[in-house]
């Protein structure tokens, strides 16, 4: 079975930085394209920023130049970095990996932006 774990949420003063971890069990992670998702309360879930196989990297128009992704495939983990928070990035983010066709979801970890 395929399992995927966040952490790395919290409460963070606007301007502040936190940074996300997702590990995922299984073999083809490798091989796998990794995402970061997030939801607000009566939102739409969207993609924050991915990033492929190969290492492309792609941003939601609202996370470039304040958000990095970056993996490492020893560990099997994929990282988000979040710089200079803002309210509007409160939010449960979601770890997402995608090998072949199937698509595999971690439970989410909340991020709070507040003062």
């Amino acid at each position: 079975q395929v399992q995927l774990v966040e952490s790395g949420g919290g409460l963070v003063q606007p301007g502040g930085s936190l940074r996300l971890s997702c590990v995922a069990s299984g073999s083809i992670f490798r091989i796998s394209t990794l995402g970061w998702y997030r939801q607000a309360p009566g939102k739409q879930r969207e993609l924050v920023a991915s990033v492929s196989r190969a290492g492309s990297t792609n941003y939601a128009d609202s996370a470039k130049g304040r958000f990095t992704i970056s993996r490492d495939n020893d560990k099997n983990t994929v990282y988000l970095q979040m710089n200079s928070l803002k309210p509007d990035d409160t939010a449960v983010y979601y770890c997402n990996m995608r090998a072949l066709g199937p698509n595999y979801w971690g439970q989410g970890t909340q991020v709070t932006v507040s003062s």
